[in-house]
Formats: structure tokens, C-alpha cells, sequence
């Protein structure tokens, strides 16, 4: 494997499957499968989740609901898929931990990072839920936070698209791909990897980020190979 450690981002949307909201089952125990593939080669994996299936913040706050009390919904939310995505992988005899950035005791250990390093070391799954415990910051800068914290090699982005296009790939078909790309060259183009405070966050540490479709059987796998699958974002 190319990375020893690595935090994995997954939108809350992507678990919806084909559903209109809420978690498919079919779809959890798929990406269950695919974080025990690379499990078995040794790579140790944290992974943080959005609640977008369940609840968004900042659609809350459009709809006139107050920012605040919306986004702590929303970290609630990416608990609940953390627990989900946590029975998926125990029923595959994974050993995880869920960790909240606020405090639920009865259902997830505080976030801390010597032991979430320590249950990386044992080998166990560590899923971040509650965001970064704070409003008006996204599962994004969550991801990027926890992945320097614990010292992760890599951020994977698992999306439902095999990259970073130069436009919309759903919309335009003439969107053409890149394989890799600088932290530079995707600001000054205006692309959409990140929102801004995680992204520059990233770069500043000098972390590289990969983007790649999720749900393409033993993609995680091949990208963790070093294999040509989605685009490298790096200096």
C-alpha cells in the first residue's frame, strides 16, 4: 500500500444510495466491504462522515432557521451515520471506535487524539463524528483537522465522481478530467474541491488530498495501490 494512514471523507449524501434521504443499508454494507479490503493489507484508516443525508445546517439556516442551532443538528447528524457506518464494519469483525467532537459518552468516546492515534496503531477503524464541534465549520474542514491531528499520510475523498473536472461533469459533457492537479492550480481555476478553510488548511500542511468515485467497486483499493484512479491534488 502507497499510504500507511489514511482519513477518508465521505459525504453523508453518498450513503442515501438511491433513496431520497435516510441510509441504504445496501450501500453501508458496500462501503463496509471496501474499507475491510485495504484493513486486511495494513493500512490504518479514520474516517469522518456528513449528515447531509439526514440534516444540513446551512439549508436549515436558509430556510430561516437560526445557523447556529442548525449546524449543531447537523454534527448530531454525522453521529448517527457514524454509528450506522460503525455497525456495518463490526458486523465484518472490524474493530472501530467512534469518536464525537462533542460530548455523547453513552454512544461515542470524547475525541482524543492520543488514543484515536492509539486505536489507529491497534489496528481499529476510528470514526470521527460531530464535526469539529463548532459551528459554521463543515465535515470538510473536520476532515482535513483530523487528518493532520492523527497525522494521516493522505485524505481520500470518496465521491460519486471519478475526479476533478474542469467543469461540472454532470452538466457538461466537455468537462474533461485531471489526474493530477496543484493546490494553486485548483484555486486560480476556481475549482471545487473543498470549501476554502478546509482546502487552505490542507495546503498550508501540506497534505495531499485525492479525489475519486467511492462507489466504484475496489476503487479504495486501487487508489490506496497507486494505481491512476481519481486526481491527486498536492503541491
Amino acid at each position: 500500500m502507497q499510504y500507511k494512514r489514511i482519513l477518508l471523507k465521505l459525504s453523508g449524501e453518498a450513503l442515501m444510495g438511491d433513496r431520497q434521504y435516510g441510509i441504504d443499508p445496501n450501500r453501508l454494507a458496500e462501503y463496509a466491504q471496501e474499507i475491510k479490503q485495504v484493513i486486511d493489507l495494513g493500512t490504518e484508516v479514520a474516517i469522518v462522515i456528513g449528515g447531509g443525508n439526514i440534516f444540513r445546517g446551512l439549508a436549515g439556516a436558509s430556510n430561516g432557521m437560526d445557523r447556529v442551532q442548525g449546524d449543531h443538528m447537523g454534527m448530531l447528524a454525522t453521529v448517527i451515520n457514524g454509528l450506522a457506518l460503525q455497525g456495518a464494519l463490526e458486523e465484518l469483525q472490524i474493530e472501530t471506535r467512534l469518536q464525537s467532537a462533542i460530548k455523547i459518552n453513552e454512544v461515542a468516546e470524547p475525541f482524543i487524539r492520543r488514543r484515536a492515534m492509539r486505536h489507529l496503531e491497534k489496528g481499529r477503524v476510528v470514526i470521527f463524528g460531530g464535526g469539529t464541534g463548532n459551528p459554521y465549520f463543515t465535515t470538510d474542514s473536520a476532515a482535513v483537522l483530523r487528518a493532520i491531528e492523527i497525522q494521516a499520510d493522505v485524505i481520500l475523498k470518496g465521491t460519486r465522481v471519478d475526479g476533478i473536472y474542469t467543469s461540472d461533469p454532470e452538466k457538461d459533457k466537455n468537462a474533461t478530467k485531471f489526474d493530477h492537479i496543484s493546490f494553486k492550480d485548483v484555486l486560480n481555476k476556481g475549482l471545487k474541491v473543498m470549501d476554502t478553510t478546509a482546502f487552505t488548511l490542507s495546503q498550508e500542511n501540506k497534505l495531499p488530498i485525492i479525489v475519486f468515485d467511492m462507489n466504484k467497486k475496489g476503487n479504495l483499493k486501487k487508489v490506496l495501490s497507486g494505481e491512476n484512479i481519481g486526481t491527486k491534488v498536492n503541491l
